[in-house]
């Protein structure tokens, strides 16, 4: 008796096995990534353009300049310069130029009527430079009002360190004297004197 063998070459199960794909969640270090990654994409483009803005803005304005050089006369420009140079110089030998008529209108005003100058002399200390020694010789008719003048030339504040010295009479009975003391510049200072106070 035959039996029947009922026989199939179609696989009845796969061959591969199906893998099954699960999705795994992004991580927060994968995003940071990308986020940095972006922003320095983003910021390098907006540099890049600002860069060319800037060179294009830098371009115009040397072109404006050079038409701006252009337009202006270079003998203008240089004797604008001189001058500028001259202005400069006259300037600075100004501000060290002294005038001695301040010192003679302070002794005008504070001298007593019983004192007499008999000589005048100045020159500037090597060691304070920014100080006139005045060196002065007189008459007065006592040793009071000698005194009193010393006291008067104390309390003014642009004579510093009076001195009277070599007291001695002369065949009048009047006292001779030598009287020193020092002015600082400023109080002699020729700008500060006559252009500053000519402007108020």
């Amino acid at each position: 008796m035959e039996q029947d063998f009922q026989t199939s070459f179609i696989p009845k199960k796969p061959l591969v096995e199906e893998r099954v794909t699960t999705s795994r969640p992004v991580g927060l270090v994968t995003v940071f990534s990308i986020f940095i990654f972006f922003t320095v994409f983003l910021i390098s483009g907006g540099l890049y353009f600002y860069q060319t803005i800037l060179i294009k803005d830098i371009a115009g304005q040397k072109k404006s300049l050079d038409s701006a050089q252009g337009s202006f006369e270079k003998s203008k420009i240089i004797e604008l310069q001189l001058l500028d140079k001259r202005l400069h110089a006259s300037n600075e030998i100004l501000s060290k130029h002294i005038t001695i008529s301040p010192i003679f209108k302070l002794l005008e005003n504070i001298t007593m009527k019983n004192i007499r100058y008999t000589k005048f002399d100045y020159e500037f200390e090597p060691k304070k430079d920014s100080k006139l020694k005045v060196k002065m010789s007189g008459q007065a008719l006592g040793y009071r009002s000698i005194a009193l003048q010393s006291d008067l030339f104390s309390k003014n504040q642009n004579l510093i360190d009076p001195v009277f010295s070599n007291l001695s009479l002369d065949a009048s009975g009047n006292i001779l004297f030598n009287l020193d003391f020092f002015v600082d510049k400023d109080f002699i200072n020729y700008k500060k004197n006559f252009l500053v106070k000519g402007s108020e």
